[in-house]
């Protein structure tokens, strides 16, 4: 998980654009497309219904990935851990039966504004709950929530607002994401020893001068330099597209991404 001490850093690279480095050559580096796709989120959105396959499958996956910011909140509420637990369980439920996604609510195009929304009108609706909790036998979901407080126990001390601690651990949880999707690419082309020894640099923890590691790797310093840039900007192509997974229009990417580096950065 990505740490806090980190989050300027990380949010420096997502907004960064900094020239490519001249090198005589370069070493290998992964591309990725750059179009807009059908995404998780549109999908859900445009499906209408959540228990058509397709649409249970993208909210599900969102679900997934996304669960944290959401008992994160819950607790800062006041909840306590094991009630917490299950009230960010029975939401799920509730979000995958197909509540709250037919309100005609502009801060749908958002699945974060969508779900910290729907859960706050979880929370104050008692009868609600009571309901997801008789009907939540046959929904079962791959959330590790009982890790949740684990986590939870980490989280510095301080007077955050609930809706400041959701933004933070959210826009930490798409850092993680595109951590993870990063890192499967380079497993996916054999070259995980590759991603380990140059991911100090996404997270700005190098100590080894690039000459040392380049002759390390049995490369140059400005070829190095080169596929250090790549993979600072196939980071930022990354996160953009998890983004995207999130919005219902390509037009409000630049908009998110802004937020969650603000979630990042503010004091």
């Amino acid at each position: 998980m990505a740490s806090d001490s980190l989050c300027r850093v990380q949010a420096e690279l997502m907004t960064g654009d900094p020239k490519t480095p001249q090198a005589e050559k370069t070493m290998h580096t992964l591309a990725g497309g750059s179009d807009f796709p059908t995404t998780r989120w549109t999908l859900v959105i445009a499906a209408a219904d959540p228990r058509r396959t397709e649409a249970r499958s993208a909210l599900v996956s969102l679900c997934e990935a996304y669960w944290y910011p959401l008992y994160a909140y819950v607790r800062r509420r006041g909840y306590p851990a094991d009630q917490a637990q299950d009230l960010t369980q029975d939401f799920f439920i509730r979000v995958l039966e197909g509540r709250y996604l037919d309100r005609a609510d502009p801060d749908k195009g958002r699945f974060r504004a969508f779900i910290l929304t729907s859960l706050k009108f979880f929370l104050s609706d008692e009868g609600d709950r009571h309901r997801a909790q008789k009907r939540g036998g046959g929904h079962v979901l791959s959330l590790e929530i009982s890790s949740g407080e684990e986590r939870y126990q980490r989280e510095p001390a301080h007077d955050e607002t609930p809706e400041r601690i959701f933004d933070r651990r959210w826009a930490l949880s798409v850092l993680d994401r595109v951590v993870d999707r990063l890192r499967a690419e380079f497993v996916q082309h054999g070259r995980l020893d590759h991603f380990n020894r140059l991911k100090v640099f996404l997270l700005d923890q190098a100590e080894t001068p690039y000459a040392t590691l380049a002759r390390e790797m049995g490369t140059t310093e400005g070829a190095l330099k080169v596929a250090i840039h790549r993979l600072r900007k196939r980071y930022r192509d990354l996160f953009r597209q998890e983004i995207a997974e999130t919005v219902a229009d390509p037009a409000e990417i630049e908009a998110e991404l802004r937020y969650l580096v603000a979630a990042l950065t503010r004091g």
